[in-house]
C-alpha cells in the first residue's frame, strides 16, 4: 500500500497534483472531513483491500482547524500507519499572480487582501510542511515538468529532487529577474554584439559560443562559479531550500549570458541529487 497525503498552499498546485496522480492509477479523495480520516485509513489498509495506491488531499478549508489534522496524522503514524506527505508550494509573488488571474478570493481572506490570506496560511501550514517527505515548488514549473516529477517520485520510485535549480540568462536592460537568488554579471566579457557576423546570432549558436569561450577569463570565471555553487547546494538543501534560481546577465541577454548559462547547466546537470532546468528569458529580444 502506498498512501500519499497531498497538501500545501492554496494555489500551489494541490488539485493539479491530485489529478495527475489519479491519472497514474491512484485512488484519490480530496477534502475528506477530518473526523473521517482515521476511519478512511483503516478501510484502505484492511487486509485483502484491492486498493494499493491512495491519495488523500487536505487543505486549510477542512471542517476543523488544521492543527487537528496534524494531530490525527501524527496519531495514525504512531499507530503504525505508513504514509508520505507531499506539500505543494509556490512563492508569494506567484500565488498572488495566480489569484489575480483567476479572480478568486483567498479562502482565508475572502473579503480581504490575498497577501493577508497567504501569510495566515503559511503560518498554519508551517508544521506540516516541515514534516513533509516531498516539497514541490511550482513557481517555475511547467505542467509537463510537474507531471514528470510526480511520475519520477510516485511511479518510478526514483530519488526525490529536494532542490530544483533554475539557471536563467537575462539582459540587464530588461531588468533583473525578480525571483533570482543568485545574480552574476558577465558584462566584463567581450561582447559578440559588436562583431557583424555574430550580432544577429545568439549564445545557442556555436560561433557565438566559440567566441565567448575563447577568452581565458571565461573559463576561469566558470570554474570558480561552478566551484562556489557546488559548495552552496548541499548547504541550501540542509537549510530546507527547495528552489534555487541562478541568473546570469549581460547587456541584452542574447549572447554572453546565454552562452554561460548553457555552460553552467551542462556542468551542473549530472553533479548531484537535484533537478535542474534552463531558461533564456530575453533571447528573443532585440
Amino acid at each position: 500500500m502506498r498512501f500519499v497525503v497531498v497538501t500545501g498552499m492554496s494555489g500551489g498546485g494541490k488539485a493539479t497534483a491530485i489529478k495527475m496522480l489519479e491519472d497514474e492509477g491512484y485512488y484519490c479523495v480530496d477534502n475528506l472531513p477530518v473526523r473521517l480520516i482515521d476511519k478512511f485509513m483503516e478501510l484502505v489498509f484492511m487486509p485483502g483491500s484491492e486498493i494499493t495506491k491512495v491519495v488523500l488531499g487536505l487543505d486549510v478549508r477542512s471542517d476543523k482547524p488544521f492543527q487537528y489534522v496534524d494531530e490525527v496524522l501524527t496519531k495514525l503514524r504512531q499507530q503504525g500507519y505508513k504514509y508520505e506527505i507531499l506539500f505543494m508550494d509556490a512563492s508569494d509573488e506567484v500565488l498572488i499572480k495566480r489569484y489575480k488571474e483567476s479572480r478568486r478570493a483567498h479562502p482565508l481572506a475572502p473579503e480581504g487582501r490575498v497577501e493577508d490570506g497567504i501569510r495566515k496560511e503559511r503560518e498554519i501550514l508551517k508544521d506540516i510542511k516541515s514534516k513533509s517527505d516531498y516539497v514541490i515548488d511550482t513557481s517555475r514549473l511547467l505542467t509537463r515538468e510537474l507531471k514528470q516529477e510526480l511520475i519520477r517520485i510516485f511511479q518510478e520510485n526514483k530519488h526525490y529532487n529536494s532542490l530544483m535549480i533554475s539557471v536563467t540568462s537575462f539582459g540587464f536592460k530588461y531588468g533583473i529577474p525578480s525571483d533570482a537568488d543568485l545574480v552574476f554579471d558577465v558584462r566584463f566579457l567581450p561582447n559578440p554584439y559588436y562583431i557583424d557576423e555574430l550580432k544577429h546570432q545568439t549564445g545557442n549558436d556555436k560561433p557565438v559560443q566559440d567566441y565567448v569561450k575563447s577568452f581565458p577569463q571565461t573559463k576561469e570565471f566558470m570554474d570558480k562559479l561552478v566551484d562556489m555553487i557546488t559548495f552552496l547546494i548541499p548547504n541550501y538543501v540542509k537549510e530546507g531550500k527547495n528552489q534555487l534560481v541562478i541568473a546570469i546577465g549581460c547587456t541584452g541577454g542574447r549572447h554572453r549570458s546565454v552562452t554561460l548559462a548553457n555552460e553552467l547547466y551542462e556542468r551542473l546537470k549530472d553533479k548531484g541529487d537535484y533537478g535542474i532546468k534552463l531558461y533564456h528569458r530575453d533571447i528573443s529580444n532585440g
